[in-house]
């Protein structure tokens, strides 16, 4: 089943013109076709390029660009029947040579999951600090006043 997010990008798909087509061999040997699409919002900067498999989006990638010649890169995501296939990488190929042609002289950098470090080393980025998930619901009993604090050095640290 394909989430509502690739059912959305499914449907604008037939609007993009198709830059490459990747032919990948997964593990069973088999051959998977995917196409990666681009596309540009006029939301934030942001950049993003499409898989799709047989009509279906089943992955995407972004990328924002952010004031004195930096570059974000952002979510990526691969339907999990399409994982371990090669989907990931030719996202991540694509836009990276994108970046590598269009931005020479910008600096790149990322917040990625433990499983993508290894690619993002190979591509030549150092790893920084290492920032954990954290989530809770939200209720409406907690209406606590915000803590004061002093000085900016007793200010939290966050993601």
């Amino acid at each position: 089943m394909v989430s509502l997010s690739g059912q959305f990008f499914s449907a604008i798909a037939p609007l993009f013109r198709p830059i490459h087509d990747m032919y990948i061999y997964n593990h069973t040997w088999r051959l998977q076709v995917h196409t990666i699409t681009p596309f540009k919002t006029h939301a934030q900067g942001l950049e993003g390029w499409l898989a799709i498999v047989d009509g279906l989006t089943v992955g995407h990638i972004f990328m924002q660009l952010e004031p004195d010649n930096r570059i974000k890169f952002l979510d990526a995501w691969v339907h999990p029947s399409h994982r371990r296939k090669g989907v990931f990488r030719s996202l991540w190929e694509t836009r990276w040579g994108y970046v590598t042609t269009t931005y020479p002289d910008y600096t790149v950098y990322a917040w990625c999951l433990p499983k993508s470090l290894p690619l993002l080393i190979e591509k030549g980025f150092h790893a920084g600090e290492v920032c954990t998930y954290v989530e809770r619901s939200v209720t409406s009993i907690e209406q606590s006043p915000p803590k004061s604090y002093g000085t900016s050095s007793d200010c939290p640290v966050t993601c």
